[in-house]
């Protein structure tokens, strides 16, 4: 019995998150698993409900289950909240650090079936397979923070960016281990010849690399591996990078499979992982059945792999998708001429359809 605690959240949460639970239950009906799916609310959900976006039935339930999946949180109707109950603020930062994810896993990997889907050459992304690791609870999202009135009467914010030995060895040797189960290349990147920070992050990796002289280790400056992700992602196995960076470097990446509605995650580190989507809760869409689940249901897979040692059936999932994405069936973020078009529910039955065959 494999204990799931299931959180839908905000916007399109609330379709997706059912798309990929209507896949792991296909799996378990295919392998004889048990799968106890519990959900609470979560963000601007349990706000409405409970006026805060974290509350602590919630997380009780998270830290008694095996793993978690999350759909997404946020939304513009609680931009105006005071900070600390924004859904990003007050649910999804306190959810990783009270659950010690420190590490986010983010594969972003090309499907041959979404060749063109994506807005760069075909001959710059086939065979695209990258996996970014990025440091989740450190860095400028977790520093302190604070505004302070100015003799002109203005304001002054700041916001301090901070990271400790321990905190980026614990993220690199995570990647080095990742790379040495890959194609045993790691390219760390920061921001050394500005950044205190960069400068202690790539020292540290430096010597860490030693550990591991069968990985190939090299650095690269943020702002250089934004423009590389473009212009040959190829080049890249394994990145390891911290929060901001690898936040704004994971989007950028997920041009290159045709739609960010295709980027799992997985963020690691606790007892209890969580699985969520890479996007956001897309209100401009929510309740018109026009989101992509896959990335949602690819984040299942990820769960199988991760928490439950479920290779097998990780990879039956994964084969899933990649032959409803080969056999033309697209959602709107995906479509293209000769394709045929599909909502989000019907995606997820074609991707149940595949894993029953």
């Amino acid at each position: 019995m494999y204990k799931i605690a299931v959180l839908p959240g905000d916007g399109i949460g609330v379709e997706i998150v059912p798309e990929a639970v209507k896949v792991l239950k296909a799996i378990a009906v295919k392998f004889g698993h048990q799968f106890e799916f519990r959900e609470a609310p979560v963000g601007g959900a349990a706000y409405d409900i409970t006026g805060h976006p974290l509350p602590p039935e919630t997380l009780k339930l998270c830290q008694e289950s095996d793993a978690v999946l999350l759909g997404a949180i946020g939304g513009p109707k609680y931009d105006n909240l005071p900070v600390h109950l924004r859904p990003e603020i007050g649910a999804l930062l306190p959810l990783r650090k009270e659950l010690a994810l420190y590490a986010n896993l983010r594969p972003c990997i090309l499907f041959p079936g979404l060749l063109k889907a994506s807005t760069l050459k075909e001959e710059v992304i086939s065979g695209v397979d990258i996996m970014v690791v990025r440091e989740l609870t450190g860095g400028l999202y977790f520093g302190e923070k604070y505004r302070e009135n100015t003799p002109d009467g203005g304001q002054k914010a700041t916001d301090i960016l901070s990271y400790s030995t321990y905190e980026i060895e614990r993220i690199a040797r995570f990647a080095f281990e990742a790379a040495r189960k890959r194609r045993k290349n790691l390219c760390s990147v920061d921001k050394a010849n500005v950044i205190e920070t960069s400068r202690l992050w790539r020292e540290t990796v430096t010597k860490l690399g030693q550990e591991y002289p069968d990985v190939l280790l090299s650095h690269m400056y943020v702002d250089n591996c934004s423009m590389q992700l473009i212009r040959n992602p190829k080049q890249f196995d394994v990145i390891v990078t911290e929060n901001m960076f690898g936040d704004i470097l994971t989007d950028e990446a997920s041009m290159l499979t045709g739609s960010i509605g295709m980027l799992p995650s997985a963020s690691i580190g606790g007892k209890v992982s969580l699985y969520e989507p890479s996007h956001g809760s897309a209100p401009d869409i929510a309740g018109q059945k026009k989101a992509n689940p896959l990335a949602t249901i690819l984040s299942a897979a990820m769960m199988l792999r991760y928490s439950f040692n479920l290779e097998e059936e990780a990879l039956l999932i994964e084969e899933a998708v990649r032959q409803v994405m080969a056999d033309g069936y697209r959602t709107p973020d995906l479509m293209e001429a000769g394709c045929t078009l599909v909502n989000t529910v019907e995606m997820g039955d074609k991707v149940v359809e595949m894993i029953m065959r």
